[in-house]
């Protein structure tokens, strides 16, 4: 059974920053394609970040690039989001994703995916 679990969540003021993790088991994690994606109250999910499973391709959306940085651990089936410089919109619950069919960017197209983690930021 393929689990994703994240962590690192919290509330946090404006300018500070957070990493969040993503465990995975009951997978190849070595061989995934993942993601995270983000999801505020009210409003659709959308991307956020994606690796390839080498870690020799990123991809960022438009807002959180210079500020996100996605890795991953191989060794620890883990795959990190740094964040710096938060603001207030970047409030979301945070998701990470494994293995898209087709576009990285569509939610739809990811098989496995975590329980979410709240990030908070206070203006």
């Amino acid at each position: 059974q393929v689990q994703l679990v994240e962590s690192g969540g919290g509330l946090v003021q404006a300018g500070d920053s957070l990493r969040l993790s993503c465990v995975a088991s009951g997978l190849t994690f070595g061989h995934r394609t993942m993601g995270w994606f983000r999801q505020a109250l009210g409003k659709e999910r959308e991307f956020v970040a994606f690796m390839n499973w080498s870690g020799a391709y990123t991809y960022y959306e438009d807002s959180v690039k210079g500020r996100f940085t996605i890795s991953r651990d191989n060794a620890k089936n883990t795959m990190y989001l740094q964040m710096n410089n938060l603001k207030p919109e970047d409030t979301a619950v945070y998701y990470c994703a494994a293995d898209p069919s087709g576009s990285y960017r569509r939610p739809t197209d990811y098989r496995y995916w975590g329980q979410g983690t709240q990030v908070t930021v206070s203006s």
